[in-house]
């Protein structure tokens, strides 16, 4: 390991090793394999080294999630080493985090990140693999200026591939998720009434998530859990922010609860009604919920996520309801969350071919919105997460949906 002083003996790449590994989900074996897939596609392309910049790719195959807060992070990986590269401000958590070693750069130098890169890869690289879908135009120019000569090849959209199928580690660990949304979902259910704040929802929601992740794991570190619950015009918008708004009586909902378990997102996401449902709304979540059966239904190993899409298209065009259509009817979970990580490859859209193997999780989320003014206004959404198993699909939510169970009334 190169240590450089400054002038002033200020140290610019270094390691600080402070306590022990901590506890993980993940066994060894786990996350060498992860590595080991990796390196074996490094192998068949040349690629002397990768390195990954992105939340996901740093997660999944140290461990280790950093926080941005403008500084740049990195996980290196050779042959025979693996490497996570963070900031001096986070003092020895990257190291206890990481499955492999750390190495810390100071601020002190506006150069330092790539300082440390260069004692971590071979001095005689040709081909280093990057994100590419990460690293943006001004980062992929840093990076030829401190490796000249070198060529920069992908590494994301294998990476990507790697790890759609989940390991049944990972599969525990979702399974984990789960349950802990439907506890948040149940404590949606007993905060809404009328008159009530859509943050004073989200909050009994939260805090009922985190409590049950921090009694669940010998250690955890607890971020990022956090529940959107809209009411009213707000269900327009599957990301729509949590507000002050009151719920009034016969408000449409939604409730989205969204727990964060060493980096795997799960979720569950509901359409409620306080109080009371009119005829229209009625009658346009009942269809919502009938294709939202007939896509559970259809997740399956062998079945081609665009083939999925195409066949609930027509239960909406049916019922002259696909222009309101929100977005896709289902995506992978994994390693991601809402501001980081996508598994492009398995999603429920006409525009993707891929076909559900095996290992693969996915969700199903119908969703359809009803502008303001016309009757049945809102917008309706369930979600349920799924793992494609050799004969069919498990699904690993199993809580109610529908107007049979979610017309809250006190």
């Amino acid at each position: 390991m190169t240590i450089m002083n400054s002038t002033e003996d200020m140290l610019h790449v270094f390691q600080w090793h402070n306590g022990d590994k901590e506890w993980s989900p993940f066994s060894d074996g786990e996350m060498n394999r992860r590595q080991d897939a990796m390196r074996a596609h490094m192998a068949v392309q040349g690629i002397d080294a990768a390195m990954f910049t992105s939340y996901h790719g740093i997660c999944y195959y140290s461990g280790f999630l950093y926080c941005y807060f403008g500084r740049k992070f990195g996980f290196v990986l050779t042959a025979d080493n693996a490497t996570t590269v963070s900031a001096g401000i986070d003092g020895g958590q990257p190291w206890r985090r990481s499955h492999g070693d750390n190495v810390i750069y100071s601020d002190w130098r506006r150069d330092n990140f790539f300082e440390a890169l260069k004692s971590l890869i071979p001095s005689n690289a040709k081909r280093i693999g990057i994100e590419f879908d990460h690293v943006s135009l001004d980062y992929r120019r840093l990076l030829g200026e401190a490796f000249p000569g070198i060529e920069f090849v992908d590494v994301a959209e294998a990476s990507m591939w790697m790890r759609v199928i989940k390991s049944h580690e990972e599969i525990k660990l979702i399974r984990e998720g789960t349950r802990v949304c439907n506890i948040g979902a149940r404590a949606v259910m007993d905060a809404l009434q009328e008159g009530v704040p859509e943050y004073e929802v989200a909050l009994a929601s939260t805090q009922a998530m985190v409590r049950e992740i921090g009694g669940s794991f010998p250690f955890v570190e607890l971020m990022d859990t956090w529940t959107w619950f809209q009411s009213g015009i707000m269900t327009d918008g599957a990301h729509n922010p949590v507000t002050n708004r009151r719920v009034a009586r016969g408000d449409i909902c939604s409730l989205n609860c969204f727990p964060m378990i060493f980096g795997y997102y799960t979720a569950i996401e509901r359409t409620l009604f306080c109080e009371a449902a009119s005829d229209a709304h009625l009658d346009l979540w009942e269809k919502n919920c009938s294709v939202m059966k007939a896509g559970s239904d259809l997740i399956g190993p062998g079945r081609k996520c665009s083939d999925i899409a195409l066949a609930l298209n027509d239960m909406y065009r049916s019922w002259d309801l696909l222009r309101y259509r929100s977005f896709g009817y289902g995506h992978s979970f994994g390693v991601l969350s809402h501001y980081y990580g996508r598994e492009a490859g398995v999603e429920l859209r006409e525009d993707v071919e891929t076909v559900l193997e095996p290992g693969m999780v996915v969700s199903m989320e119908p969703m359809i919105m009803i502008p303001e003014g016309m009757p049945g206004a809102g917008g309706y959404r369930e979600h349920d997460i799924f793992v494609v198993t050799e004969d069919g699909a498990e699904n690993i939510t199993n809580f109610p949906y529908g107007p049979g169970h979610m017309i809250i009334r006190r």
